[in-house]
């Protein structure tokens, strides 16, 4: 009975003393924000940090996205007709098969962007930065047809993120 209760006061006393981390309690951990399959018509999220949140399957028509923080966001098979993304940055991101009808992709950072099978029909991408974005050679060749200007963010211009000749 003694060294059952001594057990207990020991372990009692090393939990006070040294207490277990609160996982997911962290001031430095947030959980991703997940957006998937919503609908996102005319949102507002300009300016935003949205790191790593998850937009797959969602409808983003008419969204703002302007100056958002959305490095390594997930936004596959999603529909952006005329978001907003200028000044955005989507480092990292997973965007393939978005289809980006007369979106505003002008002077956002779309570096080491996953972007295969996306379409991007009557979209602005003066001044945004494709510096190492995965795609493929139909969309590159559609892109350098339209690409002018310089990123003023990270002074690369357009049409050399993209490998246009």
């Amino acid at each position: 009975m003694r060294l059952r209760l001594l057990a207990t006061f020991l372990l009692t006393l090393c939990i006070l003393l040294f207490p277990l981390p609160a996982w997911g309690q962290s001031k430095y951990y947030a959980p991703p924000l997940s957006f998937s399959n919503a609908e996102l018509t005319r949102r507002d999220f300009s300016g935003q940090v949205l790191r790593a949140a998850e937009f797959s399957n969602a409808n983003m028509e008419l969204t703002n996205f302007s100056n958002a923080d959305l490095r390594g966001a997930i936004m596959s098979a999603s529909v952006m007709t005329m978001a907003n993304l200028h000044g955005a940055n989507l480092t990292n991101a997973m965007i393939d098969q978005v289809k980006f009808t007369n979106a505003d992709l002008s002077d956002a950072i779309l570096a080491e962007t996953i972007l295969l099978r996306s379409t991007f029909r009557g979209v602005n991408i003066t001044g945004a930065d494709f510096t190492d974005a995965i795609m493929d050679g139909a969309q590159i060749k559609e892109l350098c047809k339209i690409a002018s200007g310089s990123n003023s963010q990270t002074g690369i211009d357009t049409r050399d993120s993209l490998g246009c000749r």
